[in-house]
């Protein structure tokens, strides 16, 4: 009688680990059941939470669940994205993000509050940026072989404009600097807006500014586009070249994608990217994306995985030898 009850005892666990495993895989087959908190780690208004509520709009569609944003802003995007590291991993938190906050944080920041490897789940990238090489529309020179002979007949003579220490604005220039070795000083400004203004103003010739920063007065004639940044031209601007076009192996494309806290099952995972795909299909979303000045880019979460880990280490040398610092 004891064999008997024993037994049956590790029947009932047995049949209750298999009602559960099945009731887990049936949860994360249905998922989404509720809404989704999608964190954008910078303020509303900008490139980041434009292309999240672009996207977050298109998978409440495809998944028939609303994916509501938040921004919660700060430190650079370290406070949203500390955030995501710490929520439960059930696929109801997720992060839309720039490389600028993933990538180059940990390398600027002293302590940023996560590992940008251990902490996440990779879902999958959204679109990439377009940044590109301004100047004020009188500035003598037109491209980038004029920009370069300029500066290097006059060293030491120019500024160029960023939207702050540390920010993609800065490393794409001095990455630029470093490459082609040129003597032109950094001047930070607090925003994007107000180093493209100056620029627009004469006070300072030069900035790499991003794409939705920068086409408006790009358009009305108020600064002059020299290249793009990009590894290749990008839509927005498709007659304008890119620096690679001049100096071969440059460039540099920003990404905005969707990550999730580290632990974040798989069947959610994949369920997320196949709907990335499916968005970013849509002709709407497109056109959208390229008035942002920005492009749909697909990736699996492989992909974006591999992509993360190779970005760290190559902006670790970029800010190290810029000697940019926050803290």
């Amino acid at each position: 009688m004891r064999f008997i009850s024993t037994m049956t005892r590790a029947l009932v666990a047995s049949a209750a680990l298999v009602a559960f495993a099945h009731g887990t895989a049936s949860a994360q087959t249905d998922y989404p059941t509720r809404p989704v908190n999608v964190i954008v780690p910078q303020g509303a208004g900008g490139a980041n939470d434009t292309i999240a509520r672009i996207i977050s709009a298109k998978l409440s569609e495809v998944l028939g669940q609303q994916f509501v944003v938040e921004n919660r802003t700060g430190a650079g995007g370290n406070i949203g994205t500390a955030a995501v590291a710490k929520a439960k991993p059930d696929g109801y938190t997720l992060m839309l993000t720039t490389n600028g906050a993933q990538v180059i944080n940990p390398w600027l920041y002293k302590t940023t509050g996560f590992d940008p490897i251990k902490d996440f789940t990779p879902v999958g990238l959204v679109a990439s940026a377009g940044y590109v090489l301004v100047a004020n529309a009188a500035f003598p020179a037109n491209n980038v072989n004029e920009l370069i002979a300029q500066l290097k007949a006059n060293p030491g003579k120019y500024n160029y404009a960023s939207a702050g220490n540390g920010t993609l604005n800065h490393l794409i220039m001095e990455m630029f600097k470093q490459q082609v070795g040129l003597n032109i000083q950094h001047v930070p400004y607090k925003t994007a807006s107000a180093a493209a203004a100056d620029v627009a103003g004469g006070i300072v010739p030069v900035s790499v500014q991003s794409a939705p920063s920068s086409l408006g007065l790009i358009k009305a004639g108020k600064i002059k586009a020299l290249a793009v940044t990009n590894e290749k031209r990008i839509g927005a601007l498709p007659d304008v070249p890119s620096i690679s076009e001049t100096i071969p192996g440059f460039g540099s494309t920003p990404w905005y994608g969707i990550l999730a806290p580290a632990g974040t099952p798989e069947a959610i995972v994949n369920k997320l990217n196949a709907a990335i795909k499916t968005a970013l299909a849509d002709k709407d979303v497109q056109e959208r994306l390229l008035k942002q000045g920005c492009e749909p880019l697909e990736s699996t979460p492989q992909q974006f995985a591999t992509l993360i880990k190779d970005d760290l280490a190559n902006w670790q040398k970029i800010v190290k030898s810029s000697g940019a610092s926050v803290d």
